[in-house]
């Protein structure tokens, strides 16, 4: 039985969310100040990044959704 669209949707958002879950677990094992030295430039630079890298997703993800609704008298 070949996968629908949702399937294929879910399969695969549920597995690239892990990895970027992973990944931004990762990043936080940064903060180990034993272990590493950084200033709050570079935090706060880290954090402008994700945020606005999440921002473009909802973005994008909306502009998919908006994309039938036109306008008529």
């Amino acid at each position: 039985m070949e996968e629908t669209k949702r399937e294929k949707f879910v399969r695969l958002a549920e597995s690239r969310m892990n990895n970027a879950l992973k990944q931004i677990e990762l990043l936080s094992n940064l903060s180990n100040t034993r272990a590493y030295e950084y200033t709050k430039e570079d935090i706060d630079k880290m954090v402008k990044t994700l945020k606005s890298a999440v921002s473009d997703l909802e973005k994008t993800f909306l502009a998919n959704t908006n994309k039938s609704k036109r306008f008529s008298l």
